[in-house]
């Protein structure tokens, strides 16, 4: 091997090495310290709907009072207290995070010749503008996850409401943190999203 050549290896073993230690290094700092992220499951079967697909369908971001809007996981330790749960977050801001899930649950549903968000520029028919009451857990004898979203059907020309409802589901949860209170909010979310667009596709 020429010298050259040895110089090369050796330099390509040093940028190993160093690139190991750095790795090493992050996962030190970083890598123990991250909080457990939590998601929201999507329903994929829904009702079939007589007919073909109609209407098209913008989504924009949920609007939600300022203790909701954040990737903070709400729980209530008593009537008009919030608290959060310590050590764990969403994925996302919790509105953001569910105006993805609800888009998705309409195109799971395929009751609609498109859905999208704002910025998508669709020639919708109707816009479904979400308000967030509640998404949390209560806690007390019987803690449960709270989901309750003011759900408007606007037609998207003229801005006109076509008709408006709320949708609640409250699930018994076997904890007030951890697995099971996100499992319960999951289940909760699950069965609003699902009450919501099998309602919403009759009206588009």
């Amino acid at each position: 091997m020429t010298s050259s050549g040895r110089l090369f290896r050796a330099v390509r073993i040093g940028a190993a090495v160093a690139l190991a230690v750095s790795s090493a290094g992050c996962a030190s700092l970083f890598g123990s310290s991250a909080p457990p992220t939590y998601d929201l499951s999507v329903p994929r079967h829904f009702p079939v709907a007589a007919g073909a697909p109609r209407g098209q369908l913008i989504i924009p971001e949920p609007t939600a009072l300022s203790v909701l809007d954040s990737d903070k996981i709400m729980v209530r330790p008593a009537s008009g207290q919030v608290a959060y749960l310590s050590n764990v977050q969403w994925s996302d801001r919790l509105p953001k995070l569910l105006q993805a899930r609800i888009l998705q649950a309409f195109e799971n549903a395929s009751r609609l010749k498109a859905v999208g968000r704002p910025s998508d520029r669709l020639a919708a028919d109707y816009q479904l503008v979400v308000d967030v009451r509640a998404f949390n857990v209560a806690a007390g004898a019987t803690p449960a996850a709270e989901v309750e979203l003011s759900v408007k059907v606007v037609a998207d020309r003229s801005g006109r409401i076509v008709t408006a409802r709320v949708f609640r589901a409250q699930v018994p949860a076997a904890a007030t943190e951890g697995p099971a209170a996100m499992q319960a909010l999951d289940e909760a979310f699950q069965r609003v999203v699902t009450e919501l667009v099998t309602w919403a596709t009759r009206l588009v």
